[in-house]
Formats: C-alpha cells, structure tokens, sequence
C-alpha cells in the first residue's frame, strides 16, 4: 500500500499525569527526564506510542514501565500539538491523568526514573508544556468531582470525612464549611457508616466511611452542591 504524498511524518507521544493523595496532601508524580533535550529536568512520565498499540494501550503501558502501577483510574484529556512544543521533532502529545492513593501504591514507584512526590502548590518547573497539561488536568478533576464522585479514587476503600473534606479544599482551593459539608454528603446516601474510628488524630476520633458504589451512579449528580462556590472579587 503506497503512502499518503507530500506529508512529513510526525510522532506521538502520550503523557501520564499522575495525582496522589495520603490522607492529608493531594500530590502530582513527576522524574527526572532521563533523555535529551533538558534531560534531568522536571518532567511528567511519558513516552512515545508503540507501532502496534492504540492511545489506551500506550499510556497503561508507560505507566506500568515508568512506575509499576496499573489498573489505577486513567482518563484521556487532550492532545498537544503545538509545532514548537518538542525542540528536536514535531510531536504531538496525547495526555492521560490517573487518579491514585498513595498509600497503597507507595511501594510500586519504580525508584530508577528518580519519581517524586511534590504537593500540588510545590510542583516545580516542569519541561515544554507539561505545566499546561497539568492545569487542564485539574480543571478536568474539579469539573468531573462536580458531576459525580471521581475524588473517591485517591482515597483508600475506608476514609474518614475529614479526609474527604480536606481532599475537596485541596481540588478547589479553598475552605468548606464544616457542618455544611457533614449535612449535605450524609443526605446524599453515598456513605457507609462503619462502626470503629480512626483514632490517629484525636482521642475522640472520627468514623470510617465506605463509598456505596451501587448507589452512586443512581445519584450521579449528588455532589454537585459540595464545591465551594467562587469569592466575588
């Protein structure tokens, strides 16, 4: 089969934006870039597609290689593709984010890419347009948390409120009230109550909660009323 004339080949990559939570912080995972240009830089975890694999296929792929994770909540975003974005070849860059708990993938980081750990506020520089793509990555988590309960993937089976609640501040920066947020995701029928506490904080201790994942599709638009509704300037 011939080829299409006139037509300069171009590559393409595919990036894995990877965000964590433990408990108390919302993270991103980054390495250090292990080729030129701007090699041991900050950079997301990424790689070119394989001849024989699809988009999906490829970003699972880079994830396991690059972290040993897999089967973690993976969503396409968007693809880049601005001609100046790769100084050595015209690259087109389709970009994934995952959603993960830290704590119970902490030990599958693959220790050769130099993968680390930085709160959302402290990501540092991060090559061509990957601090970009990470904006549009958190746009997209705070639009879907507004629709359905997508948050839940960063915390562990059993979590606290307290945790629930600080991981929202942490998506939409910015402070819920306390009492607020109790009364309206306990109407929403989402939780399960579980009878022992997480006692790690205070004496008095705070219930655990599982996520009721048969009822959650059925009220598909029950948190809506949790985001924190923008400060007039």
């Amino acid at each position: 089969m011939g080829k299409y004339l006139n037509q300069k080949p171009v590559l393409v990559a595919v990036d894995c934006i990877i965000f964590g939570y433990d408990g108390e912080e919302l993270k991103l995972l980054v390495i250090k870039r292990a080729i030129e240009p701007v090699k041991d830089q900050w950079s997301l975890m990424g790689g070119f597609i394989g001849e024989n694999e699809n988009l999906d296929g490829a970003a699972k792929r880079i994830l396991l290689e690059l972290t040993g994770l897999h089967d973690v909540y993976l969503e396409q975003l968007h693809a880049y593709g601005s001609p100046d974005r790769d100084p050595i070849e015209r690259t087109v860059s389709v970009v994934y984010f995952a959603l993960i708990d830290i704590n119970k993938y902490s030990k599958q980081i693959n220790d050769q890419y130099h993968a680390e750990w930085f709160k959302i506020k402290d990501v540092p520089e991060l090559i061509f347009d990957h601090n970009i793509m990470v904006k549009a990555a958190m746009d997209k988590i705070r639009y879907q948390a507004a629709l359905h309960p997508v948050l839940f993937e960063l915390l562990p089976k059993r979590f606290t409120i307290p945790q629930l609640q600080a991981l929202y501040e942490q998506v939409y920066d910015a402070p819920i009230d306390n009492r607020n947020f109790i009364r309206k995701i306990t109407a929403s029928g989402l939780l399960i109550k579980q009878t022992d506490k997480d006692k790690s904080s205070s004496r008095r201790g705070a219930f655990y909660f599982k996520l009721d994942k048969n009822k959650h599709k059925a009220q598909f638009q029950s948190f809506l009323n949790f985001i924190p509704k923008a400060s007039k300037s």
